[in-house]
């Protein structure tokens, strides 16, 4: 096949362009020629921002378009204005849980109710426009490019070449061992999907010729007690332990979800970290165990957001004095 890749040079697009490679793909990386064009020197790299001229677009085409770079619809309509009529060939959409309104039960289907997303179209990302602005791309998406779009809505994406580092926070936390501060509940949902095993399915998808949305996910019940504990496996010293904090006292102290990633109070975020991937693992969606996960993830400094090792024990300190 012949792949346009939207983006491609960072985190997800990079491993779906690398995977596509390996298989023997022509892929093409339209991107702003900021990072990652080294990684890739087997792709044809078209350099453009796709906010601005896309016009060197024209007179090529594609069997598929991959899009892992779309937040906000008027993007895709650029795209598809700036392409001949047909050349995008089958589009995959790179979406979100974030698309979804609370689900009503655990282990809900891509059929669940979606987010209103109507009115005028928010002019940033943020916080609570990030999910309604997902579902406009979705709507988006399939009118420029037709009923068969493929929309993969994935939760948490961990895996090597992070830029967030929320998953490898964890791990260099527990490879640091001690006393480690769990936040909230142990039995609080949670859902990841390493980036590689993602692209590798992705691909498969288009190789299928599948249609239709998608949940990447670990498969529910999954917990941030069952996420600690597979990173603890693999790379934690001997003596560490966790320590479970709850949401009351951690609010209270006034620390920010992003100290502590992974970890939130939101009631939506919660409700769907209990996403069913059974359609996804039907189509050949394979995970490996996040334990393998942790130990590819390479040391990397902290973070100015997260928690310094300070501020955890006093925080420990004062759970244990409460």
């Amino acid at each position: 096949m012949r792949i346009l890749i939207m983006g491609g040079t960072r985190f997800v697009g990079f491993h779906f362009a690398r995977a596509a490679l390996a298989a023997g793909h022509d892929v093409t990386v339209l991107h702003r020629g900021r990072s990652g064009a080294h990684l890739l020197p087997d792709a044809t790299h078209l350099i453009a921002d796709r906010d601005a001229d896309l016009s060197l677009l024209r007179g090529r085409s594609w069997d598929a378009t991959v899009d892992v770079s779309a937040y906000f619809p008027r993007q895709i309509r650029h795209l598809a204005d700036a392409l001949d009529p047909g050349a995008a060939g089958r589009c995959l959409l790179i979406s979100s849980m974030a698309v979804y309104d609370t689900p009503g039960a655990p282990a809900f289907t891509e059929d669940s109710p979606l987010l209103p997303a109507d009115g005028p179209e928010p002019d940033a990302v943020t916080a609570t426009s990030y999910g309604p602005l997902k579902v406009r791309c979705e709507r988006a998406a399939r009118e420029a490019f037709g009923p068969d779009t493929l929309l993969v809505r994935p939760t948490y994406v961990i895996g090597p070449q992070d830029y967030t580092h929320r998953f490898d926070y964890w791990v260099r936390r527990l490879a640091r061992g001690g006393e480690v501060l769990a936040p909230g509940r142990s039995d609080a949902p949670v859902q990841v999907v390493d980036a590689r095993d993602l692209a590798a399915w992705m691909l498969a998808l288009l190789e299928q010729g599948a249609s239709g949305a998608y949940h990447a996910a670990t498969p529910p019940p999954f917990t941030m007690g069952d996420l600690l504990g597979a990173v603890a496996s693999a790379v934690a010293p001997a003596g560490t332990t966790l320590t479970w904090v709850d949401d009351d006292f951690l609010r209270a102290a006034d620390v920010p979800d992003r100290a502590l990633p992974l970890w939130t109070t939101d009631p939506l975020i919660r409700a769907t970290g209990t996403a069913d991937p059974t359609a996804a693992l039907a189509t050949g969606l394979k995970l490996r165990p996040v334990a393998d996960t942790a130990r590819d993830i390479a040391p990397f400094e902290p973070l100015p957001e997260t928690l310094t090792p300070s501020q955890e024990a006093g925080l420990l300190t004062a759970w244990r004095q409460r």
